[in-house]
């Protein structure tokens, strides 16, 4: 069955919808967003969390010591790393970490994904390209471009509760990743974030 991530929790709330429908990974925002939390927060998010549910901080080129830092204090189970990290930076992460790494990919080839998947993470997370972002554009990409992959991935980029299944179809990845389209002006919404967990799980 396909697993499913909703990123950006931002508030006690959020935690307290996705406890209600459980989805297999929720996403912290570490990286600068409108969707931002701090360590403390990620805290309180993952004991107030049902513990069936993962935790994936989103990174982008971030300190070591601070990725380190949540690894070492529970805040997060898996790391997502959504900039322009090198083959090195995740070898000298590796040392200091044992959580499976994510590395974000935004789309422009099939030969840089097929590059991406030479990296020394456990998973890819296919996002939309656009130039000057990181990532949350809330916006598709040319399934097209997605070549067959041995590394399972998770896929982002304009998900939405009436386009999920026939992406799921297309691409059959490990994981579809929603955010912006599970929210009602900025503010998860409960309605959105169960019809799309109940899509994707009635699909199959």
């Amino acid at each position: 069955m396909t697993k499913i991530k909703i990123c950006g929790l931002k508030r006690p709330e959020d935690v307290e919808l996705v406890n209600e429908f459980l989805p297999d990974y929720v996403g912290f925002v570490f990286a600068r967003s409108s969707r931002q939390i701090g360590g403390e927060q990620a805290m309180y998010f993952r004991k107030m969390l049902d513990s069936r549910i993962q935790t994936v901080g989103v990174f982008v080129n971030a300190d070591l010591e601070e990725i380190e830092a949540l690894c070492s204090a529970g805040a997060i189970n898996l790391v997502q790393l959504h900039g322009d990290e090198t083959v090195e930076y995740m070898d000298k992460l590796y040392e200091k970490i044992s959580n499976p790494i994510i590395k974000a990919v935004r789309v422009r080839s099939q030969e840089q994904i097929l590059e991406a998947e030479k990296l020394p993470c456990s998973y890819l997370l296919l996002d939309t390209y656009c130039k000057g972002v990181y990532g949350g554009s809330g916006t598709g990409f040319d399934k097209s471009l997605i070549p067959v992959l041995e590394k399972p991935y998770f896929l982002a980029g304009g998900l939405s509760a009436e386009n999920v299944c026939e992406n799921i179809r297309i691409c059959h990845p490990y994981a579809v990743d929603v955010s912006s389209a599970v929210e009602t002006d900025g503010v998860k919404d409960a309605e959105k974030i169960k019809k799309f967990i109940e899509r994707v799980r009635n699909n199959e």
